[in-house]
C-alpha cells in the first residue's frame, strides 16, 4: 500500500516512526527471499525504500523546525 506524501506530513511523529519501522522491516524480509530467490515482487521493493526515505525527510524537516524555534 502506497501512501502520497500529503498523507505522510499529516501522520503524528510517533506513527511515522512506527511506520518506518515497519516497512524497514517489511523490507528486511524481501530482501531475505531475494538473497533465497523467492521474490515474487522485486519493485516492491524499490517502493519500500522510497516510502522510507520519505518518512524520513518528515521526520527530519520536523527535528530542523524543532531545533530553529
Amino acid at each position: 500500500m502506497s501512501m502520497k506524501f500529503k498523507e505522510i506530513q499529516e501522520l503524528s511523529s510517533d506513527e511515522l516512526q512506527t511506520k518506518k519501522r515497519e516497512l524497514r522491516q517489511e523490507s528486511l524480509h524481501l530482501r531475505l527471499q531475494q538473497q533465497s530467490g523467492q521474490l515474487e515482487q522485486p519493485s516492491r521493493l524499490r517502493l519500500l525504500r522510497r516510502q522510507v526515505a520519505q518518512l524520513e525527510t518528515v521526520l527530519a524537516e520536523r527535528a530542523q523546525k524543532a531545533g530553529s524555534k
